[in-house]
Protein backbone atom coordinates (compact mmCIF):
# COMPACT_ATOMS: atom_id res chain seq x y z
CA UNK A 1 0.00 0.00 0.00
CA UNK A 2 1.35 3.49 -1.06
CA UNK A 3 2.09 6.04 1.81
CA UNK A 4 2.59 9.43 0.43
CA UNK A 5 5.22 8.94 -2.14
CA UNK A 6 3.62 8.66 -5.20
CA UNK A 7 3.61 11.86 -7.86
CA UNK A 8 -0.02 11.06 -10.08
CA UNK A 9 -3.43 9.60 -9.26
CA UNK A 10 -5.47 9.28 -11.90
CA UNK A 11 -9.69 8.95 -11.95
CA UNK A 12 -10.79 7.18 -15.01
CA UNK A 13 -14.35 7.93 -15.88
CA UNK A 14 -16.64 6.83 -18.57
CA UNK A 15 -19.51 8.32 -19.26
CA UNK A 16 -22.76 8.42 -21.90
CA UNK A 17 -20.87 10.96 -23.62
CA UNK A 18 -17.04 9.90 -23.59
CA UNK A 19 -13.69 8.96 -21.48
CA UNK A 20 -12.52 11.38 -19.09
CA UNK A 21 -9.11 11.47 -17.34
CA UNK A 22 -8.96 12.88 -14.07
CA UNK A 23 -5.33 13.77 -12.35
CA UNK A 24 -4.03 14.76 -8.76
CA UNK A 25 -1.74 14.26 -6.62
CA UNK A 26 -0.89 12.06 -3.40
CA UNK A 27 -3.02 14.16 -1.21
CA UNK A 28 -6.69 13.20 -3.42
CA UNK A 29 -7.82 16.84 -2.68
CA UNK A 30 -7.30 18.46 -5.80
CA UNK A 31 -8.01 17.91 -9.20
CA UNK A 32 -7.76 18.86 -12.81
CA UNK A 33 -9.53 17.54 -15.92
CA UNK A 34 -7.26 16.04 -17.93
CA UNK A 35 -7.25 14.46 -21.43
CA UNK A 36 -11.11 13.81 -23.05
CA UNK A 37 -11.76 11.11 -25.33
CA UNK A 38 -14.80 9.23 -27.05
CA UNK A 39 -17.08 12.38 -27.73
CA UNK A 40 -20.41 11.54 -27.72
CA UNK A 41 -20.00 7.86 -26.93
CA UNK A 42 -21.24 5.85 -24.39
CA UNK A 43 -18.68 4.60 -22.55
CA UNK A 44 -19.36 1.66 -19.69
CA UNK A 45 -16.13 1.22 -18.37
CA UNK A 46 -12.20 2.62 -18.41
CA UNK A 47 -9.53 0.51 -16.38
CA UNK A 48 -5.53 0.89 -16.45
CA UNK A 49 -3.92 -1.64 -16.88
CA UNK A 50 -1.11 -1.78 -13.85
CA UNK A 51 1.16 -4.86 -15.19
CA UNK A 52 1.70 -1.99 -18.40
CA UNK A 53 1.49 1.54 -16.70
CA UNK A 54 0.04 3.91 -19.37
CA UNK A 55 -1.90 1.26 -21.20
CA UNK A 56 -5.67 2.31 -20.43
CA UNK A 57 -8.81 0.29 -22.15
CA UNK A 58 -12.25 1.28 -22.84
CA UNK A 59 -15.35 0.00 -23.62
CA UNK A 60 -17.23 2.28 -25.76
CA UNK A 61 -20.45 1.69 -27.26
CA UNK A 62 -22.36 3.29 -30.14
CA UNK A 63 -25.83 3.04 -30.87
CA UNK A 64 -25.05 3.90 -34.74
CA UNK A 65 -21.64 2.80 -35.24
CA UNK A 66 -21.56 -0.36 -32.10
CA UNK A 67 -19.13 -1.24 -30.22
CA UNK A 68 -15.39 -1.07 -29.82
CA UNK A 69 -12.58 -1.76 -27.58
CA UNK A 70 -10.13 0.86 -27.54
CA UNK A 71 -6.43 1.63 -25.83
CA UNK A 72 -4.51 4.23 -24.86
CA UNK A 73 -0.66 3.50 -24.18
CA UNK A 74 -0.29 7.28 -23.24
CA UNK A 75 -2.83 7.89 -19.82
CA UNK A 76 -5.40 8.54 -22.11
CA UNK A 77 -3.97 11.59 -24.38
CA UNK A 78 -4.58 9.31 -27.66
CA UNK A 79 -6.79 6.33 -28.29
CA UNK A 80 -6.81 3.09 -30.94
CA UNK A 81 -9.37 1.02 -31.79
CA UNK A 82 -7.98 -2.11 -31.02
CA UNK A 83 -9.80 -5.88 -31.94
CA UNK A 84 -13.67 -6.32 -30.94
CA UNK A 85 -14.91 -9.88 -30.66
CA UNK A 86 -18.26 -10.67 -32.45
CA UNK A 87 -20.77 -12.71 -31.28
CA UNK A 88 -20.06 -16.42 -31.09
CA UNK A 89 -23.05 -18.18 -31.91
CA UNK A 90 -26.53 -19.31 -32.14
CA UNK A 91 -29.04 -17.01 -32.42
CA UNK A 92 -26.95 -13.83 -32.20
CA UNK A 93 -26.09 -14.19 -35.55
CA UNK A 94 -27.57 -13.07 -38.83
CA UNK A 95 -27.23 -15.38 -42.18
CA UNK A 96 -26.52 -14.20 -45.51
CA UNK A 97 -28.88 -14.92 -48.13
CA UNK A 98 -28.08 -16.89 -51.22
CA UNK A 99 -30.57 -18.32 -54.29
CA UNK A 100 -30.53 -21.50 -52.96
CA UNK A 101 -31.69 -19.70 -49.02
CA UNK A 102 -29.67 -18.61 -46.18
CA UNK A 103 -25.66 -19.64 -46.75
CA UNK A 104 -23.15 -20.03 -43.99
CA UNK A 105 -24.05 -17.72 -40.97
CA UNK A 106 -21.99 -14.36 -40.30
CA UNK A 107 -21.06 -13.32 -37.09
CA UNK A 108 -21.91 -9.76 -35.87
CA UNK A 109 -20.97 -7.66 -33.41
CA UNK A 110 -21.96 -7.77 -29.80
CA UNK A 111 -24.65 -5.59 -28.48
CA UNK A 112 -22.33 -3.29 -26.06
CA UNK A 113 -19.28 -4.29 -23.98
CA UNK A 114 -19.74 -4.13 -20.66
CA UNK A 115 -16.39 -4.82 -18.48
CA UNK A 116 -12.75 -5.07 -19.42
CA UNK A 117 -10.35 -6.88 -16.54
CA UNK A 118 -6.38 -7.36 -17.17
CA UNK A 119 -5.37 -10.66 -16.01
CA UNK A 120 -2.87 -11.69 -13.37
CA UNK A 121 0.75 -10.53 -13.05
CA UNK A 122 1.75 -13.62 -14.24
CA UNK A 123 0.07 -13.75 -17.51
CA UNK A 124 0.81 -10.55 -18.68
CA UNK A 125 -0.73 -10.14 -22.17
CA UNK A 126 -4.16 -11.39 -20.95
CA UNK A 127 -7.24 -9.42 -20.94
CA UNK A 128 -11.06 -10.42 -20.30
CA UNK A 129 -14.21 -8.90 -21.79
CA UNK A 130 -17.15 -8.84 -20.43
CA UNK A 131 -20.60 -8.16 -22.92
CA UNK A 132 -23.95 -7.92 -23.52
CA UNK A 133 -25.71 -10.96 -24.91
CA UNK A 134 -24.30 -13.08 -21.26
CA UNK A 135 -21.01 -13.33 -22.89
CA UNK A 136 -17.29 -13.91 -21.76
CA UNK A 137 -14.26 -13.52 -23.53
CA UNK A 138 -10.52 -13.70 -23.06
CA UNK A 139 -7.45 -11.90 -24.95
CA UNK A 140 -4.24 -13.87 -24.70
CA UNK A 141 -2.51 -10.72 -27.10
CA UNK A 142 -3.15 -7.34 -24.92
CA UNK A 143 -6.93 -7.23 -27.51
CA UNK A 144 -4.97 -8.08 -30.73
CA UNK A 145 -7.58 -10.85 -31.35
CA UNK A 146 -10.17 -12.45 -29.13
CA UNK A 147 -11.53 -15.87 -28.24
CA UNK A 148 -14.84 -17.10 -26.71
CA UNK A 149 -15.06 -18.47 -23.09
CA UNK A 150 -17.29 -21.62 -24.13
CA UNK A 151 -17.48 -22.66 -20.61
CA UNK A 152 -19.32 -19.52 -20.20
CA UNK A 153 -21.10 -18.74 -23.48
CA UNK A 154 -22.76 -22.41 -24.29
CA UNK A 155 -23.54 -23.07 -20.43
CA UNK A 156 -26.07 -25.83 -20.49
CA UNK A 157 -28.27 -23.57 -18.80
CA UNK A 158 -28.11 -20.50 -21.07
CA UNK A 159 -31.46 -21.47 -22.70
CA UNK A 160 -33.27 -20.24 -19.73
CA UNK A 161 -31.04 -16.84 -19.12
CA UNK A 162 -32.99 -13.65 -19.55
CA UNK A 163 -31.44 -10.45 -19.46
CA UNK A 164 -32.34 -7.40 -16.88
CA UNK A 165 -33.65 -4.16 -17.39
CA UNK A 166 -29.75 -2.96 -18.60
CA UNK A 167 -29.55 -5.83 -21.09
CA UNK A 168 -27.85 -9.51 -20.91
CA UNK A 169 -24.66 -8.31 -19.64
CA UNK A 170 -21.96 -9.89 -18.18
CA UNK A 171 -20.39 -7.00 -16.15
CA UNK A 172 -18.11 -8.58 -13.56
CA UNK A 173 -15.22 -10.18 -14.32
CA UNK A 174 -12.58 -11.38 -11.18
CA UNK A 175 -9.72 -13.64 -11.07
CA UNK A 176 -8.01 -14.59 -8.00
CA UNK A 177 -4.91 -13.13 -7.19
CA UNK A 178 -3.42 -16.14 -5.66
CA UNK A 179 -4.64 -18.74 -8.07
CA UNK A 180 -5.52 -17.30 -11.90
CA UNK A 181 -6.85 -20.36 -13.43
CA UNK A 182 -9.86 -19.32 -10.93
CA UNK A 183 -12.41 -17.07 -12.26
CA UNK A 184 -15.40 -15.46 -11.14
CA UNK A 185 -18.24 -13.98 -13.47
CA UNK A 186 -21.65 -11.99 -12.51
CA UNK A 187 -24.47 -11.86 -15.07
CA UNK A 188 -27.77 -9.69 -14.82
CA UNK A 189 -30.37 -11.45 -13.74
CA UNK A 190 -28.73 -14.68 -13.71
CA UNK A 191 -26.36 -14.52 -10.77
CA UNK A 192 -22.62 -15.81 -10.39
CA UNK A 193 -20.07 -18.67 -11.49
CA UNK A 194 -16.71 -19.68 -10.74
CA UNK A 195 -14.38 -21.42 -12.74
CA UNK A 196 -11.33 -23.58 -11.18
CA UNK A 197 -9.93 -24.29 -14.83
CA UNK A 198 -9.96 -20.55 -16.06
CA UNK A 199 -13.13 -20.96 -17.65
CA UNK A 200 -13.13 -24.43 -19.35
CA UNK A 201 -16.04 -25.20 -16.91
CA UNK A 202 -18.39 -22.75 -14.56
CA UNK A 203 -20.59 -23.81 -11.32
CA UNK A 204 -23.32 -21.29 -10.12
CA UNK A 205 -22.60 -19.60 -7.07
CA UNK A 206 -25.86 -17.95 -5.67
CA UNK A 207 -27.03 -20.44 -2.47
CA UNK A 208 -28.55 -17.90 0.10
CA UNK A 209 -28.88 -14.76 -2.27
CA UNK A 210 -32.83 -14.33 -3.02
CA UNK A 211 -34.71 -13.58 -6.05
CA UNK A 212 -37.63 -11.88 -4.07
CA UNK A 213 -38.94 -11.15 -7.98
CA UNK A 214 -39.33 -15.04 -9.45
CA UNK A 215 -42.15 -17.23 -7.85
CA UNK A 216 -39.12 -19.58 -6.27
CA UNK A 217 -36.74 -16.92 -4.62
CA UNK A 218 -34.21 -19.57 -3.69
CA UNK A 219 -33.07 -20.75 -7.36
CA UNK A 220 -29.85 -22.21 -8.20
CA UNK A 221 -29.43 -19.15 -10.89
CA UNK A 222 -31.44 -16.63 -11.60
CA UNK A 223 -30.69 -13.82 -9.34
CA UNK A 224 -30.07 -9.93 -10.89
CA UNK A 225 -26.79 -9.38 -9.60
CA UNK A 226 -25.90 -5.83 -9.73
CA UNK A 227 -21.52 -6.47 -9.11
CA UNK A 228 -19.26 -8.21 -6.54
CA UNK A 229 -15.95 -7.20 -4.81
CA UNK A 230 -13.43 -8.85 -3.50
CA UNK A 231 -11.59 -8.67 -0.71
CA UNK A 232 -7.88 -8.44 -1.34
CA UNK A 233 -6.76 -9.55 1.95
CA UNK A 234 -8.87 -12.36 2.34
CA UNK A 235 -9.77 -12.99 -1.65
CA UNK A 236 -12.11 -15.94 -0.74
CA UNK A 237 -14.27 -13.27 0.99
CA UNK A 238 -16.36 -11.40 -1.49
CA UNK A 239 -19.41 -8.57 -1.08
CA UNK A 240 -22.15 -8.48 -2.92
CA UNK A 241 -24.94 -6.04 -4.52
CA UNK A 242 -28.04 -7.59 -5.67
CA UNK A 243 -31.56 -7.05 -6.79
CA UNK A 244 -32.66 -8.72 -3.56
CA UNK A 245 -30.05 -7.39 -1.04
CA UNK A 246 -26.38 -6.82 0.05
CA UNK A 247 -24.48 -10.12 0.88
CA UNK A 248 -21.28 -11.70 2.26
CA UNK A 249 -19.57 -14.83 1.33
CA UNK A 250 -16.38 -16.33 3.17
CA UNK A 251 -15.77 -19.39 1.21
CA UNK A 252 -15.33 -18.55 -2.14
CA UNK A 253 -19.05 -17.90 -3.26
CA UNK A 254 -20.51 -21.29 -2.11
CA UNK A 255 -22.90 -19.72 0.37
CA UNK A 256 -24.13 -16.35 0.86
CA UNK A 257 -25.50 -14.57 4.16
CA UNK A 258 -27.32 -11.24 3.75
CA UNK A 259 -26.42 -8.39 5.39
CA UNK A 260 -28.11 -5.35 4.30
CA UNK A 261 -31.22 -5.68 6.37
CA UNK A 262 -30.82 -3.54 9.14
CA UNK A 263 -30.70 -0.74 6.53
CA UNK A 264 -34.27 -1.35 5.62
CA UNK A 265 -34.01 -0.85 1.44
CA UNK A 266 -30.64 -2.27 1.27
CA UNK A 267 -31.15 -2.57 -2.71
CA UNK A 268 -28.41 -1.05 -4.78
CA UNK A 269 -25.85 -1.45 -7.70
CA UNK A 270 -21.92 -0.47 -6.42
CA UNK A 271 -19.92 -1.99 -4.21
CA UNK A 272 -16.12 -1.46 -3.42
CA UNK A 273 -13.67 -3.18 -1.30
CA UNK A 274 -9.92 -1.27 -0.67
CA UNK A 275 -6.85 -3.17 -0.09
CA UNK A 276 -6.23 -0.98 2.29
CA UNK A 277 -9.54 -1.62 4.90
CA UNK A 278 -9.56 -5.12 4.83
CA UNK A 279 -12.66 -6.61 6.18
CA UNK A 280 -14.72 -3.81 5.05
CA UNK A 281 -17.20 -2.95 2.31
CA UNK A 282 -18.70 0.56 0.81
CA UNK A 283 -22.37 0.56 -0.78
CA UNK A 284 -24.39 3.07 -2.13
CA UNK A 285 -27.69 2.30 -1.13
CA UNK A 286 -30.50 2.87 -3.22
CA UNK A 287 -34.42 3.33 -3.19
CA UNK A 288 -35.29 0.08 -4.74
CA UNK A 289 -38.31 1.43 -6.80
CA UNK A 290 -36.62 4.78 -7.98
CA UNK A 291 -33.15 4.20 -7.94
CA UNK A 292 -32.38 6.95 -6.76
CA UNK A 293 -30.61 7.63 -3.37
CA UNK A 294 -33.68 7.44 -0.73
CA UNK A 295 -33.09 9.59 2.17
CA UNK A 296 -32.80 13.13 -0.35
CA UNK A 297 -28.73 13.25 0.08
CA UNK A 298 -25.88 11.35 -1.13
CA UNK A 299 -24.92 8.21 1.26
CA UNK A 300 -22.36 5.97 1.07
CA UNK A 301 -22.72 2.79 3.76
CA UNK A 302 -19.57 1.19 4.98
CA UNK A 303 -19.79 -2.78 5.98
CA UNK A 304 -17.31 -3.48 8.73
CA UNK A 305 -17.21 -7.37 8.16
CA UNK A 306 -15.38 -8.24 11.38
CA UNK A 307 -17.72 -6.42 13.76
CA UNK A 308 -20.53 -7.20 11.95
CA UNK A 309 -22.10 -3.77 11.54
CA UNK A 310 -22.89 -0.99 9.50
CA UNK A 311 -21.64 2.58 9.64
CA UNK A 312 -23.12 5.79 7.51
CA UNK A 313 -20.38 7.99 6.21
CA UNK A 314 -22.45 11.04 5.66
CA UNK A 315 -24.85 13.26 7.36
CA UNK A 316 -28.23 13.55 6.06
CA UNK A 317 -27.52 17.38 5.58
CA UNK A 318 -24.55 16.47 3.61
CA UNK A 319 -25.00 16.93 -0.51
CA UNK A 320 -28.45 17.16 -0.12
CA UNK A 321 -30.85 15.84 -3.55
CA UNK A 322 -31.53 12.60 -5.23
CA UNK A 323 -28.34 11.04 -7.16
CA UNK A 324 -28.19 7.66 -8.91
CA UNK A 325 -25.09 5.33 -9.36
CA UNK A 326 -24.44 2.93 -11.65
CA UNK A 327 -23.04 -0.95 -10.87
CA UNK A 328 -19.02 0.47 -11.99
CA UNK A 329 -19.71 3.70 -10.41
CA UNK A 330 -17.59 3.41 -7.14
CA UNK A 331 -13.88 2.17 -7.26
CA UNK A 332 -11.07 2.57 -4.37
CA UNK A 333 -7.34 3.03 -4.64
CA UNK A 334 -4.65 1.27 -3.08
CA UNK A 335 -3.95 4.18 -0.24
CA UNK A 336 -3.80 3.97 3.53
CA UNK A 337 -6.12 5.83 4.30
CA UNK A 338 -7.44 4.67 1.35
CA UNK A 339 -9.90 6.90 -1.18
CA UNK A 340 -12.90 6.28 -2.51
CA UNK A 341 -14.26 7.38 -5.42
CA UNK A 342 -17.79 7.68 -6.52
CA UNK A 343 -19.67 8.63 -9.92
CA UNK A 344 -23.49 9.22 -10.11
CA UNK A 345 -26.13 9.45 -13.42
CA UNK A 346 -26.09 12.87 -12.83
CA UNK A 347 -22.28 13.75 -13.61
CA UNK A 348 -21.19 14.19 -9.97
CA UNK A 349 -17.96 12.39 -9.12
CA UNK A 350 -17.36 12.13 -5.21
CA UNK A 351 -14.14 12.10 -3.63
CA UNK A 352 -13.25 10.99 -0.09
CA UNK A 353 -9.25 10.86 0.52
CA UNK A 354 -9.79 9.41 3.78
CA UNK A 355 -12.01 6.18 3.80
CA UNK A 356 -15.18 8.22 3.94
CA UNK A 357 -14.44 10.55 6.93
CA UNK A 358 -14.60 13.55 4.15
CA UNK A 359 -15.82 14.21 1.16
CA UNK A 360 -16.20 16.49 -1.52
CA UNK A 361 -16.96 16.68 -5.38
CA UNK A 362 -14.46 17.36 -8.18
CA UNK A 363 -15.15 21.07 -9.48
CA UNK A 364 -16.77 19.79 -12.97
CA UNK A 365 -20.12 18.89 -14.52
CA UNK A 366 -19.59 15.14 -16.37
CA UNK A 367 -22.25 13.77 -18.39
CA UNK A 368 -24.16 10.77 -16.58
CA UNK A 369 -21.34 8.64 -15.32
CA UNK A 370 -21.39 4.79 -16.30
CA UNK A 371 -18.03 3.82 -14.37
CA UNK A 372 -15.41 4.64 -11.96
CA UNK A 373 -11.59 3.19 -11.92
CA UNK A 374 -8.26 4.64 -10.43
CA UNK A 375 -5.02 4.32 -12.21
CA UNK A 376 -2.25 4.59 -9.75
CA UNK A 377 -0.28 5.97 -8.17
CA UNK A 378 2.13 6.28 -10.23
CA UNK A 379 5.46 8.35 -10.49
CA UNK A 380 4.25 9.89 -13.89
Amino acid sequence: MTKGNARTVRILVGSRKGTYVVEGGPGRRKWTVGPVAHAGNDVYHVVADPRHPGDLYAAVNNAFWGPQVQRSRNWGRSWKEIATPLTPFGKERKFEMSEEGPAHPVPRPLANLWHIEPGPPSEPETLYLGADPHLLFRSRDLGASWEPIDGINRHPARDHWSPGAGGACLHTILVDPREPRRLYVGLSSVGTFRSEDSGATWVPTNKGVRAPFLPDPNPETGQCVHKVAIDRADPDTFYRQDHGGMYVSHDRMDHWTRIGKPLGDDFGFAVASPRAAPGRAYFVRLDGSARVTGPGHFQVQEWNDRRRSWRRLLSPKAFPGHYGVQREGIATDEFDPAGIYIGTTTGQLFVSPDAGRSWATVGFQFPGIHSVSVAGPTGG
